[in-house]
């Protein structure tokens, strides 16, 4: 399934790489369902959310100054920061 992750750039912590934020990738697979970080580092009493492993090609994250752009790097992103993608 292909997602994109939010472009939001919220104060404060948040466990989702900036440069990841509005590029689009295929879920790999769910790791499981963790206590959201965000709200622990504020001692507020945490959701429960997925975490999913998201693969990106280079090309997507770098654009044309990719190095390699059919490599992939993979990330752990958790669901609330992502939406479904349509290429429509």
């Amino acid at each position: 399934m292909k997602v994109r992750v939010l472009r939001q750039w919220p104060p404060g912590h948040v466990r989702t790489p900036g440069y990841l934020r509005g590029k689009v990738g295929t879920i790999e697979r769910s790791v499981g369902t963790f206590n959201n970080p965000e709200q622990n580092a504020y001692r507020l009493t945490p959701t429960k959310n997925r975490l999913l492993r998201v693969r990106f090609q280079m090309s997507e994250v770098w654009g044309i100054k990719a190095e390699n752009p059919d490599d992939v790097v993979e990330a752990e992103i958790y669901e609330h920061w992502l939406e479904p993608f349509n290429a429509s």
